[in-house]
């Protein structure tokens, strides 16, 4: 029996690219919501100075989570397993398509809200937590990836 390659894995056919602003992005393929968008706190600066925060996030595949951890800098510092699992799952941040560098040149409070997303659609399956609002002890649900007003 040959083992699973590359060759002989029918993957499913590539969402078309999400337009910058619009909401295809968040929209279900084949029924199961795989992609998210969220606006960074801070936001990645590039090359020239600009700031992007708004981004995509994708569902992670067994193949992201299992793939990373056998990578030889892995290995010598477990926590680079972030900086990888980011780097596979974050499509795009703004107009620039995520690599491990864009990753690493984060800012602290930029990657913790990623780590956070990623459990959260990953483990938990959406981005919205509930809280009560302290004005009118009203709970309502909170979009933490950025989309929501967050008032009651």
């Amino acid at each position: 029996m040959r083992g699973l390659t590359s060759d002989v894995v029918r993957r499913p056919a590539a969402a078309p690219d999400p337009v910058p602003g619009g909401s295809g992005a968040d929209a279900p393929v084949g029924g199961i919501r795989t992609e998210y968008p969220f606006v960074l706190p801070r936001g990645y600066v590039d090359e020239q100075g600009a700031v992007h925060r708004e981004g995509i996030m994708r569902l992670a595949t067994a193949r992201d989570e299992i793939g990373t951890q056998t990578d030889p800098r892995v290995q010598q510092n477990p926590a680079y397993l972030t900086v990888l699992l980011l780097a596979r799952t974050v499509t795009r941040i703004g107009r620039v398509q995520t690599d491990v560098l864009v990753i690493e040149n984060l800012f602290a409070s930029d990657l913790a809200f990623l780590q956070d997303l990623y459990r959260r659609i990953n483990q938990d399956g959406n981005t919205e937590v509930t809280v009560d609002c302290p004005a009118c002890g009203n709970s309502f649900a909170v979009d933490v990836a950025g989309d929501a007003s967050g008032e009651c």
